[in-house]
């Protein structure tokens, strides 16, 4: 360990929402150094949705943090639990997945969270070694380990108990499965958002009881989208997939609220935490003082998760679509769908679903209806129109969609 633990105390905790106890992570650190032992470190995911956003990669950008500093990661993947559902910040109770498909999203989860952790000081662990070989008896001695008067403290249980909702008893071993985990591979120091807290506690009273040396629980907030409001969420549209086209996470991040760009600096960025400090009071300025650090913060994300290069392109096809109003050189061409064709006319709700630029017709329709949707730069008002007026032209759905429009069937 080359670096002292007093500096790493400072760096790993910046963006912390909580570290309990705190002390005994700083002692941690400080006998790693002394003892040149790393800590384990654990990380564990439920593969809920096949991608990756920049909400998730907030845990996982702290695991190579500590990577950095010479720390084993220990990334489980939750092919066990993850047919249960983490029940946490959650109202009712979610939907299981079958094992197919809780396989099918570990494969492209482990992919992508290889992007952001190095290859050297990892151990990527399924919790179905020792979750799916427990038999009743081990399930039962587990049960054993908390009473139902403890797992109701839990907030969102508690909730859910109060207002007469359902709480499945599967619901209530979930903490103690997570917490399994943390014994069983045993862990130093788990990371989680902040809504992972209660789970995190459970497994330090589950090694302690195994005679375990307990785990540091180290939080971080949930990252806020791009809506400035709720959590990122693919399903709320709120989101930058970190595999998603330069293009299109500059884009998307040049509309971040200027309130969250330090949050976003600090939690969706390697950059120390005294430059962000400043960025943050150059951005309070507000104006194109708060657009230049925007900037800065949308090429340092890309920069992460594709290269500089691709950051600097993706900064100019912005300017040219955003700022000169433009229309950019590298469209891609696609014929228009021949079942959106009847009689010469084109119904350019079903191009766009066709294309991918529209989740349905309905959504369409009220895109054209509010502007969103243009021509050759010039916005479309009419839902169907004569084939000729389609055909060769640039179709632009919303800021950063484009097609070219070649003749149906055509490619």
């Amino acid at each position: 360990m080359g670096v002292s633990a007093s500096e790493q105390l400072r760096i790993l905790s910046s963006g912390a929402s909580a570290i309990i106890p705190d002390d005994e992570f700083r002692k941690k650190l400080e006998r790693s150094v002394e003892t040149g032992e790393a800590l384990r470190v654990k990380l564990g995911i439920d593969p809920s949705t096949p991608d990756i956003h920049i909400g998730h990669a907030v845990p996982l950008r702290k695991l190579r943090r500590f990577q950095e500093f010479g720390h084993t990661a220990v990334l489980i993947i939750g092919d066990f639990t993850g047919q249960v559902g983490d029940p946490s910040g959650q109202s009712a109770t979610r939907k299981a997945l079958t094992p197919e498909a809780v396989a099918a999203n570990a494969a492209t989860y482990v992919e992508q969270a290889r992007r952001i952790l190095l290859p050297d000081g990892l151990e990527v662990r399924h919790n179905s070694e020792w979750l799916g070989t427990m038999g009743v008896d081990g399930v039962l001695r587990l049960a054993g380990q908390a009473t139902v008067a403890q797992i109701l403290e839990r907030d969102d249980f508690r909730k859910r108990y109060d207002a007469g909702l359902p709480i499945s008893v599967v619901e209530f071993l979930y903490p103690l499965l997570q917490g399994q985990d943390s014994v069983e591979i045993r862990s130093d120091v788990e990371l989680g958002g902040t809504d992972q807290l209660f789970n995190l506690l459970v497994g330090r009273d589950l090694q302690g009881r195994a005679g375990q040396e307990p785990q540091v629980a180290f939080t971080l907030p949930l990252l806020e989208g791009l809506d400035g409001v709720q959590k990122m969420s693919k399903s709320l549209g709120n989101y930058v997939g970190i595999a998603e086209p330069p293009e299109e996470m500059f884009g998307k991040l040049m509309s971040v609220p200027d309130r969250l760009i330090g949050k976003y600096f600090t939690l969706a960025t390697d950059l120390d935490p005294a430059e962000i400090e400043q960025l943050e009071k150059d951005a309070s300025a507000g104006g194109p003082a708060a657009s230049k650090v925007k900037r800065r913060l949308a090429k340092e994300i890309v920069s992460l998760y594709h290269d500089a290069g691709a950051a600097d392109s993706a900064e100019r096809r912005f300017d040219q679509v955003h700022v000169a109003h433009e229309v950019p050189d590298d469209i891609p061409t696609a014929p228009i769908p021949a079942a959106a064709v009847t009689d010469g006319v084109v119904h350019l709700p079903a191009v766009m679903v066709a294309l991918g630029l529209a989740a349905s017709t309905s959504k369409a329709r009220d895109q054209i209806k509010q502007g969103g949707v243009r021509l050759d730069g010039e916005p479309v008002t009419e839902l169907d129109l004569p084939l000729h007026r389609v055909e060769g032209r640039v179709l632009q759905a919303g800021r950063r969609n484009f097609r070219r429009l070649s003749g149906a069937g055509e490619s």
